[in-house]
């Protein structure tokens, strides 16, 4: 990924987020704090903000301007796992897409214990990854991933204390997730047309 590509995804990301902060709130009410759209559109905010000011030499660098960003910027678990996932992306910059996205899920699965199959973020970037590996990753799979962890039981995070209750609602982080996987195939395509 070169720099003005992982810039155009970024600014791509912000723009879905702050479009849809209400809806993700209204994800989180039922199964977290109701917060995630705020807390989200927040930090990607800052992130613009800070990719105005500070210099920029790779892709690297401007998914560590990210990290930094949403870590500092974002309360609740999404902060410290988007923060980990950027900067896992920002140090595998220089791979494969595919690598760059696995490298991300590393982070989160290292920073919240997590697996596939347990209601969150994970269940969009595993499988998106996969799907960018073999050229497959369309709107379609992501809208599927994000669909499939309604019938989930959560065993992570403030959701897993509903229990059963759980199941029945889209995760929050998963649907932000999909956000992103939805702004890096439109940064893709947006640099194919140049």
């Amino acid at each position: 990924m070169d720099k003005s590509q992982a810039v155009a995804w970024l600014k791509s990301f912000n723009d879905k987020i702050q479009e849809n902060k209400a809806y993700l709130s209204d994800l989180d009410t039922p199964i977290g704090d109701g917060d995630h759209g705020n807390n989200m559109a927040r930090g990607m905010t800052a992130c613009m903000e800070a990719l105005e000011k500070e210099s920029t030499e790779s892709a690297s660098d401007v998914l560590k301007i990210a990290a930094m960003q949403l870590l500092s910027k974002v309360g609740g678990a999404s902060g410290p796992l988007y923060g980990s996932a950027f900067l896992g992306m920002s140090k595998a910059a220089d791979q494969s897409l595919a690598e760059m996205i696995q490298a991300g899920a590393e982070q989160i699965m290292h920073r919240g214990k997590a697996a596939a199959g347990e209601k969150t973020m994970l269940d969009v970037w595993l499988p998106a990854g996969e799907a960018l590996a073999n050229e497959q990753l369309t709107t379609e799979t992501i809208d599927d991933l994000i669909e499939a962890t309604k019938d989930m039981k959560a065993t992570k995070g403030r959701a897993s204390y509903l229990g059963e209750r759980s199941i029945g609602h889209i995760d929050p982080g998963a649907a932000s997730s999909g956000l992103l996987f939805e702004a890096l195939i439109e940064a893709l395509a947006g640099d194919k047309h140049e």
